[in-house]
């Protein structure tokens, strides 16, 4: 990591410490027993650059999958290779999951996992005839992954926001941890829109564990680590400087604070698989949340991702890899969940650009629009799909063409069916999803 990265990085962590009222004050005794009883998580899953939820969810009955055969082609995953489910409810249809997914086909089972289908981004209920005709409001820049990443971070897609729909809801929820020793809001994935908020700011840490300026280290007397103190305990008259140095030294000192709570934390049985990076960093989620007492926290929101989901070409080869090791991380961090016993506490849940076109391109697809959404965790009321899968027929009556699907859930009713779970009041809503007044639904049922 350069000089310049850790800086962002660390001041970053210092600013979320920073509107928490600083590190530095004392904790107040926090009782383990009152701590695993009222502690929620929310951990977001983004998967950049667009998941192919039609190669994640697949008809199984012979009509349908010969349909699904015929239009995607190359793409087409053999029928005698999926992974059969049995949804709770059925449209008529047989669904069974991509081969690569055995342990979410075993959550599913267990009904700890559910299918949030055909979300995307909305400004209105909008059906093909709407869409065709513009007679709705439409998302700007429909098709984009840097806008519609934007969009599903902040849920704000016709405007252009300063904080994330999880920041405001930690914004909300934040009086919750009286006691914090860290940001209720913690990303493994690097600086994202999605957790900023007024008031609280992510704290960035690895997968590896706190960020480290390299060269600094006291103990050593190197003389870089000798001139940065001198600089951070010189005095200053000017603010900007004065505080500078003061986030600087904050950042130093968060990183000895946490780097110590995290080295008591316990070892955990459960295994992750090797050479995962989600699963390296969802494991560094549940090493965080078994230190959540020390931590003083009741509530947190913690933000991970996985790249390359954009299968313009070699679709086939890339995708399973990806939806593998997606299966595999999301599984492992489940079972942490139980082993550490706060599986009905925790709750994981995907995010994505958007879908990919039904139609092949060649050897991958392009960019779609209304995509499935997957969530996890004891409190789900898993083995079941929720919404509606939409019809696969180009040109049909959910398509825009080529295969783009028109969501018929809004990622606005899919977060407030988060937010409302993790403690926030009907009422308060508005606040954390300023468009949600624009669609019937606050509570899709999966929670």
């Amino acid at each position: 990591m350069n000089r310049r990265n850790f800086l962002c990085t660390t001041l970053g962590a210092a600013a979320a410490s920073s509107m928490l009222g600083g590190l530095n004050r004392i904790a107040a005794a926090t009782s383990p027993t009152a701590m695993q009883s009222d502690y929620k998580a929310l951990v977001c899953i983004f998967l950049y650059g667009g998941n192919d939820g039609d190669n994640t969810l697949i008809p199984r009955s012979q009509t349908d999958y010969t349909a699904y055969a015929t239009a995607r082609r190359i793409l087409a995953v053999p029928r005698d290779q999926l992974l059969p489910i049995t949804p709770t409810a059925t449209d008529g249809r047989d669904w069974g999951f991509h081969p690569s997914w055995p342990g979410m086909q075993t959550l599913f089972a267990q009904k700890k996992l559910a299918v949030v289908a055909n979300t995307g981004i909305l400004l209105a209920p909008t059906s093909r005839d709407q869409f065709l005709r513009e007679s709705v409001p439409l998302p700007p820049q429909l098709f984009s992954h840097a806008d519609q990443q934007a969009h599903w971070h902040t849920s704000w897609s016709d405007q252009i926001p300063k904080t994330g729909w999880g920041g405001r809801l930690a914004d909300i929820v934040n009086a919750q941890n009286p006691n914090a020793q860290v940001s209720m809001s913690i990303s493994l994935a690097g600086s994202n829109l999605f957790e900023v908020g007024s008031q609280v700011f992510p704290y960035m840490i690895s997968p590896e564990g706190v960020i480290s300026l390299w060269y600094y280290n006291e103990t050593w007397g190197n003389p870089e680590t000798v001139v940065t103190k001198a600089m951070l305990d010189a005095q200053y008259a000017n603010l900007f400087e004065k505080t500078y140095s003061e986030t600087f030294k904050r950042a130093i000192e968060n990183e000895k604070k946490i780097s110590g709570i995290l080295q008591s934390a316990p070892a955990l049985a459960t295994q992750f698989p090797a050479e995962n990076n989600l699963a390296d960093q969802l494991k560094m989620v549940a090493k965080l949340i078994s230190v959540r007492a020390a931590l003083g926290v009741r509530r947190q929101i913690f933000f991970c991702d996985m790249q390359g989901f954009d299968t313009h070409g070699e679709q086939p080869t890339t995708h399973t890899n990806l939806l593998r090791e997606l299966s595999q991380a999301m599984k492992s961090f489940y079972d942490a969940t139980v082993e550490l016993g706060v599986a009905n506490n925790v709750t994981t849940f995907t995010q994505s650009d958007f879908g990919r076109t039904y139609k092949t391109n060649g050897k991958g697809s392009d960019h779609g629009w209304g995509n499935h959404q997957f969530v996890m965790g004891g409190a789900v009321k898993g083995g079941a799909i929720y919404g509606t899968v939409p019809v696969h027929q180009i040109n049909g009556p959910n398509d825009t063409s080529d295969g783009r699907w028109i969501p018929t859930i809004a990622s606005d009713e899919y977060a407030s069916t988060l937010a409302l779970w993790f403690g926030v009041a009907a009422s308060e809503l508005p606040s954390v999803l300023p468009n949600i007044n624009r669609f019937n639904r606050i509570n899709l049922g999966f929670l």
